[in-house]
């Protein structure tokens, strides 16, 4: 494996980062994952306008675009693969034991592994931990993700792929890696952005491709729903089979399976729409 870091690609033995690095002690950090195909990065101008976006959020200085969109194509390039997880990943580089920020610079890293599909459907959890909606990092894409490890260690323990949170405000919010659709008497909803969700890169070609509609939701509507399916980066569209204890028949369904259909074709079609 090929990783660029600091300007250059390094074998992954080489490509090392200080132990001073801010990402690594204190998670200031914040990061994109991309899916390649055949040697392509799709939707990669999305991508690198949201990492830009986490990072002035998170007060860092913003990444040079051109210079994120080498590094990637270098290791696409470096790293042949069917279907690949590109990781982009830019901390606040070299800084004290603290949480001041030091005067090394910002660190970049690019990384690519293989991967495979997901199967069509899955089931999900819920968790008893609140997404906060209010908090400096909301909507931010940042390194500091404790809080869905944890939640996806809780996952998989009960035979789940996926870990659902609640906002604190009760309202369905997101999942550790993914955006969350309910179908609703025919119509497919997901959760606004101010519920503290991440503005998904496949949540929002969803909205634009489908007719969906931002809607706030009650947790209680998983219980209730005719569909519900995730949408991330390597999961595409991905329906669920069962949250919690409820299982969901026929899944995926009608509005799912279109869903599927068209998001597979638009972007078979436009690979950085």
């Amino acid at each position: 494996m090929k990783i660029w870091i600091d300007g250059a690609l390094r074998a992954a033995a080489e490509a090392t980062v200080s132990v001073l690095d801010h990402g690594l002690t204190v998670g200031d950090g914040v990061f994109e994952t991309v899916k390649t195909v055949a040697g392509t990065a799709f939707a990669l101008d999305r991508h690198v306008a949201r990492l830009a976006r986490s990072a002035r959020g998170l007060g860092l200085p913003e990444p040079d675009g051109d210079r994120v969109r080498r590094a990637c194509a270098e290791v696409v390039a470096a790293n042949p693969a069917p279907l690949g997880r590109l990781r982009i990943t830019y901390t606040g580089g070299v800084s004290p034991l603290g949480s001041d920020r030091g005067e090394a610079g910002a660190t970049l890293v690019v990384a690519l592994a293989p991967t495979t599909p997901h199967p069509p459907a899955t089931a999900v959890v819920t968790v008893p931990w609140a997404r906060n909606d209010k908090g400096a990092l909301t909507g931010l894409k940042t390194t500091s993700y404790a809080e869905n490890v944890l939640a996806l260690a809780r996952a998989k323990e009960r035979g789940a792929t996926e870990a659902l949170f609640a906002n604190t405000r009760g309202h369905l919010c997101e999942g550790t890696g993914s955006n969350v659709f309910v179908v609703v008497g025919g119509e497919l909803l997901t959760p606004p952005l101010d519920s503290g969700c991440l503005a998904g890169i496949t949540r929002q070609l969803v909205l634009e491709w489908t007719g969906a509609r931002e809607a706030e939701l009650p947790m209680e509507i998983l219980r209730e729903a005719e569909e519900v399916f995730l949408t991330s980066t390597v999961r595409d569209v991905q329906g669920v089979h069962r949250v919690d204890d409820r299982d969901l028949p026929g899944t995926p369904g009608p509005v799912t399976a279109k869903a599927m259909r068209v998001f597979a074709e638009r972007a078979a079609a436009d690979p950085n729409p």
